[in-house]
């Protein structure tokens, strides 16, 4: 639940990615670990949080450019990055905006992150603009139930949550999100991250930039 949006405040760019780093810590290791699997060249990080991705990263990732607005996930990165073979170069803090040219990236790779960020679909159209063709999106996320009841209480309980918890959404359909910004889906598969469905629904993929 990392954002990649502007930082506001004292509790989204100080407090709430510790909180994070340790809710998505070592039990969420090996779906980092599917989530990378197959990335090469320069990979984007949207969300890069306190950098607990880079221990999966495969050694065909020459680059890791890194997008995440919040200066206490960057400290807390820091022995992670030190301890990575993959270099790692931020690149930008809103995900919405990416600082990047068109084309020019092999591959992104954004995990619990498509939650927070307010305008989502431009986010995903800045993902599309920098890969190359043939590059790929891959993700992990969690999002909206397939239970119509589920899927309910999470929209009567996201406004009060993403108070909470920096922005976060609950209901939001990441397949349709990804598909609807040009980028073909090759595989989803929902998974359950523990605890009530309600908050822990998960999605993980790859999509394909075609052209």
């Amino acid at each position: 639940m990392a954002g990649a949006r502007a930082v506001t405040g004292f509790y989204e760019d100080r407090v709430l990615p510790r909180i994070v780093d340790v809710a998505l810590g070592r039990a969420m290791d090996p779906v980092r670990a599917r989530a990378a699997a197959g990335l090469s060249g320069e990979v984007l990080e949207i969300g890069f949080g306190s950098g607990r991705n880079l221990p999966h990263l495969p050694p065909t990732v020459t680059r890791l450019l890194a997008v995440d607005p919040a200066r206490a996930g960057r400290r807390i990165a820091k022995k992670r990055i030190a301890a990575s073979p993959v270099p790692v170069e931020f690149v930008g803090l809103d995900g919405q905006a990416l600082g990047l040219a068109d084309a020019s990236v092999d591959h992104a790779l954004v995990t619990w992150t498509l939650c927070t960020i307010p305008d989502v679909d431009r986010a995903l159209s800045e993902v599309r603009r920098v890969l190359r063709p043939g590059g790929t999106l891959h993700f992990t996320e969690h999002g909206r139930s397939d239970k119509p009841k589920v899927a309910r209480w999470q929209d009567r309980i996201t406004p009060a949550w993403g108070r909470v918890v920096g922005g976060c959404h609950l209901n939001r359909p990441i397949d349709e999100l990804v598909a609807k910004s040009g980028l073909t889906l090759e595989r989803v598969e929902h998974f359950k991250m523990g605890g009530p469905e309600v908050f822990g629904f998960g999605y993980e993929g790859v999509a394909t930039k075609r052209g």
